[in-house]
């Protein structure tokens, strides 16, 4: 089965679906609060075990949000540190103002950005070289992902399981039932003590 990520994990890659795989348009979608709910509670695990980086690209979706958790845990615990790391120079250049202008937003915030290669996109083996760079720099990764619903991830999914078979390197899972799980326990939060009454 998936190996679970363990503790002691000091850089650790995040990657997941896009925000229109997930069916999230906009930042009220309700959605989006449950995911960023899910989100904040992991990587707040992580860091209790002794987190020190989130390393992660700048796609619209998980790798955004989940750089924006990072960013809120750091303002309030110091830790941890953030790095966006981008597969080619013009990434992002053809999405709309506002999608280029959250990216730029973010690449602002964050501890470090850089891209994995000094060149705009030419060819996919750029691609595989990002997918390369992020696994030898990082012990661990979290995938936001469901294999009986195949998406972008797939390749991510795909390249850290064939990884796993020569190099121990720990990946947490976060599939659609633990989704759902955290959306039942976020809507439990979000209602009113019924024992103040």
């Amino acid at each position: 089965m998936y190996k679970k990520a363990n503790e002691g994990l000091e850089r650790v890659w995040i990657t997941g679906y896009r925000s229109y795989e997930l069916g999230v348009y906009g930042t009220q979608d309700p959605k989006l609060q449950v995911i960023q709910y899910l989100l904040d509670k992991t990587l707040r695990r992580y860091v209790d075990d002794g987190l020190r980086w989130v390393i992660s690209g700048g796609q619209l979706g998980i790798e955004q949000w989940a750089l924006s958790s990072a960013l809120a845990i750091k303002a309030d615990l110091g830790v941890p540190k953030t790095a966006m790391m981008l597969p080619f120079t013009d990434f992002g250049q053809k999405w709309n103002e506002d999608n280029q202008g959250r990216l730029a937003a973010l690449k602002g915030q964050v501890d470090f950005s850089a891209s994995v290669s000094a060149s705009a996109y030419q060819s996919w083996r750029q691609l595989r070289a990002y997918q390369t760079f992020m696994l030898t720099h990082t012990d661990g990764a979290i995938l936001v992902y469901d294999p009986e619903q195949e998406g972008k991830p797939k390749y991510d999914y795909d390249i850290i399981t064939k990884y796993q078979e020569t190099t121990t390197y720990p990946m947490e899972l976060i599939d659609f039932y633990t989704l759902q799980d955290a959306a039942n326990e976020y809507e439990e939060s979000q209602r009113p003590d019924t024992w103040d009454e």
